[in-house]
């Protein structure tokens, strides 16, 4: 059942979008110096060893995790091994504002899919929180300019991204649905990692088909070290780690919506490599996104 959005739920939800804008961007930078699945491999794997000295009693044989084990491994397949990697692969032929384009349509997928799976109730106050959103992502990427919108085209990389925002759409709802023990949800490096230990069997049986299939590549450096160490502390450890938390705090519904902030964070986050200024469309899409979140959140005792 969905809560009160607070401002500080919102605060924390805004992160996470923030993050993964960041983490477009470099994926899209250093696609020539890793395969993709290579490096959604590489950067789960020094996110758990970050996370180890603080959750490495999960691993334990009396942990609450191994009673749980499928549910684990489920959310271990949807959430670290499936999502980012299909990003990953989206941009070797994509951009990411093409990406974040076809992102903007989580929140019309966690409507349905809550609604599908789980009888979750969609009020005409969330379809039209979903239409604004998505109107402020058509500002992005128009550029203000209807003939702009006209002019993009999809590619096949696109088409990773949509599967990527379905499974990311389920995902988010089991968050909401595990029945494990409350220790371990109050554990946040504890749950995060233990999807890891089973995301990380998934990750590493993508790879090693990515490999067999002579597709594998990695050109070791700094710039690639750098930009693993960045992606695994901010966009995975903490962005999930918020993305978790503002679940539990609102509802996947609402979270959802605030996945559309991608391609804003993404298009202000080009400016300054781009050597642009910041437009009156920018101010305008903000309104329009924070407009369907604010609509949809609304309970309906407010009049909704």
């Amino acid at each position: 059942m969905s809560r009160a959005l607070t401002p500080a739920t919102a605060a924390i939800l805004t992160l996470p979008p923030l993050l993964w804008a960041c983490n477009a961007i470099v994926g899209r930078m250093i696609h020539d110096l890793v395969s993709p699945f290579a490096l959604n491999l590489l950067r789960w794997i020094i996110a758990a060893l970050l996370l180890l000295p603080l959750a490495w009693r999960v691993l334990g044989p009396r942990s609450d995790v191994w009673p749980h084990w499928r549910q684990f491994a489920l959310l271990g397949l949807l959430g670290i091994g499936c999502y980012n990697a299909l990003l990953y692969l989206a941009l070797q032929t994509s951009t990411p504002l093409n990406v974040t384009l076809v992102g903007s349509s989580m929140p019309m997928w966690m409507l349905a899919i809550g609604r599908i799976c789980w009888g979750m109730p969609v009020s005409r106050r969330q379809l039209l929180g979903a239409m604004l959103s998505m109107m402020g992502v058509a500002v992005v990427l128009s550029r203000g300019e209807l003939q702009q919108l006209l002019q993009l085209r999809l590619v096949p990389g696109d088409l990773f991204m949509v599967l990527a925002t379905i499974l990311w759409a389920f995902y988010t709802w089991l968050l909401s649905r595990t029945t494990v023990a409350q220790s371990l949800r109050s554990d946040w490096a504890g749950f995060l990692l233990a999807q890891l230990v089973f995301g990380l069997l998934w990750s590493g049986l993508f790879t090693g088909a990515e490999a067999a299939m002579g597709r594998w590549h990695l050109q070791a450096g700094w710039p690639l070290a750098g930009a693993l160490l960045f992606i695994a502390v901010g966009p995975a450890i903490l962005a999930y780690r918020f993305w978790g938390l503002g679940v539990q705090r609102s509802s996947p519904a609402i979270a959802g919506f605030f996945g559309n902030l991608i391609p804003l964070f993404t298009a202000l986050l080009s400016i300054p490599l781009l050597g642009q200024t910041p437009r009156p469309y920018h101010g305008l899409a903000f309104a329009l996104i924070v407009g369907g979140i604010m609509v949809s959140s609304r309970r309906p005792a407010d009049g909704g």
